[in-house]
């Protein structure tokens, strides 16, 4: 215990003394985590909204995801290096390959849920299917589209540290040189990226308050569909109906 505290201690203590480096390769990681975000956003989010607008696509939603999760990081890193070469972009692809399944996932099934009935009403007051979307589907599916954009952040921060097996930069170059910096570079490097995450997580939470109607305000888990059967899994109260067998 003893000489895990001390560790600890030197973790912290090296933090302060090399803070220069430590911002400089808190700067990459997030240059390197936020081109990867925003690629993943520009392909997944559409994709998953029109898909869940149409009611189809499940399929491809569902197998998506689990392509995502099959796929070794440091595989994707391989396949990058014959297109791309060794470096930030090579690291990029592999993690908006990591990013795009939650993203897609939870877009298609938060508006693939939206409540029916609602959807019928802007019909009826003759809205055109682009402002269903933005008007009704969007702002009703926030929550959950959210849910799944913080939990693609998280794994982009925190698995962009083998950015330092390719020449990608960020807080991975401290870790995976322990002879140059030592276990309490190490460790300090490693309580900067948990921090990074645990704060990128806190900022898209607050930019979903800030976007999400008041009436929406609501906490809601983040949660992914069943990506065995694509069907969605939420908390709700059962209800006496629910209670009754049969």
């Amino acid at each position: 215990m003893t000489a895990s505290l001390t560790v600890f201690g030197d973790a912290l203590e090296f933090v302060v003394d090399e803070r220069r480096l430590i911002l400089q390769k808190t700067w990459e990681h997030l240059l390197l985590s936020g081109a990867a975000m925003a690629i993943a956003l520009v392909i997944a989010l559409p994709l998953g909204l029109w898909l869940g607008h149409r009611h189809r696509g499940s399929f491809l939603a569902v197998n998506v995801a689990n392509l995502g999760r099959a796929l070794p990081s440091l595989a994707v890193i391989a396949v990058g290096f014959v297109f791309l070469g060794v470096g930030f972009w090579s690291v990029a692809l592999a993690l908006v390959v990591l990013a795009i399944p939650p993203i897609l996932t939870n877009a298609y099934v938060a508006v693939d849920s939206v409540q029916a009935d609602a959807v019928e009403a802007a019909r009826g007051m003759g809205m055109t299917d682009r402002q269903v979307i933005t008007r009704i589907e969007l702002p009703l599916a926030l929550p959950l589209i959210f849910a799944g954009i913080r939990t693609a952040t998280v794994f982009v921060v925190a698995t962009a540290t083998i950015a330092a097996v390719a020449g990608g930069g960020g807080l991975g170059d401290i870790i995976v040189n322990q002879a140059g910096y030592g276990l309490e570079g190490v460790v300090g490097a490693a309580i900067c990226v948990s921090v990074l995450a645990l704060a990128a997580d806190g900022a898209v939470g607050l930019l979903q308050r800030a976007l999400t109607p008041a009436g929406l305000r609501v906490e809601s888990r983040a949660f992914e569909a069943d990506v065995t059967t694509g069907v969605s899994r939420r908390s709700r109260p059962m209800s006496k109906v629910d209670e009754q067998p049969g």
